[in-house]
């Protein structure tokens, strides 16, 4: 689901790839919200508030929300880095130095409840952190899917299926129909992917906390895994014509 690029790339492969990150998206969104108040997987909100804060000259408050907002970029500037460095030397492992650096990132927070007191700055170190960690999935989502792909933006979603939507009452020709329908489908699979996450992610959080990351984690884990067996897999087939 992720080495394939190009024309190689299927609508299989944008299925798979949209359904388990964006469970991943909807599983770190929650834990963020209810550990420390904070979206994470999107930073059109905090636009809002950085400018409320103005208003309200509360500078300090302002450069936090900022700060949230430059994360989210790094973030994304960080995977898109690696992907274009890293596609120079070995294209079809691109994708794994962005996804390891999540892992780390949000299992690492996964196991900050042991290791610090709750505080304002630990709080704050846990929002951009995992700002961070979203804003490397998304651009490798974006880049790898070609943009066909955005696992946390639901309103360019819910506005997209919409239309399409709207589509299926003049769209006559099977060929598409069909189109449309799968593209329909895969917009529903990442909305119903991303709530999933955030239902299962309120339950888990009331009984383990920040150790509801480690879901996340495994799920990230699991693709990496799962994309190598299935590599693997067609190289031997290959072979063995």
């Amino acid at each position: 689901m992720f080495r394939h690029k190009g024309k190689g790339r299927t609508y299989t492969h944008n299925l798979k790839l949209a359904s388990i990150l964006s469970l991943v998206a909807g599983l770190v969104n929650i834990t963020g919200v209810l550990a420390v108040g904070t979206l994470t997987t999107n930073i059109t909100g905090h636009f809002a508030y950085f400018s409320e804060q103005l208003f309200l000259k509360n500078s300090r408050m302002a450069l936090i929300y900022l700060i949230y907002i430059l994360f989210f970029l790094l973030g994304a500037f960080i995977s898109g880095l690696i992907i274009e460095w890293t596609s120079n030397h070995k294209s079809h492992t691109s994708y794994i130095m962005p996804l390891s650096i999540e892992v780390m990132i949000i299992s690492v927070i996964g196991i900050s409840t042991n290791l610090f007191p709750h505080n304002t700055s630990i709080s704050l170190i846990i929002s951009v952190s995992l700002l961070f960690a979203m804003g490397l999935q998304n651009a490798l989502v974006t880049r790898v899917s070609q943009s066909v792909v955005r696992t946390t933006h639901l309103t360019g979603l819910f506005t997209d299926l919409g239309i399409e939507l709207s589509q299926l009452f003049f769209y006559r020709q099977k060929d598409q129909q069909l189109q449309l329908n799968k593209s329909i489908f895969l917009k529903v699979m990442i909305i119903g992917c991303f709530f999933m996450g955030c239902i299962v992610g309120g339950f888990t959080y009331q009984h383990f906390q920040l150790k509801t990351l480690f879901l996340p984690a495994g799920c990230l884990l699991f693709a990496l895994w799962y994309d190598s067996l299935l590599f693997q897999y067609y190289h031997l087939k290959r072979k063995l014509r």
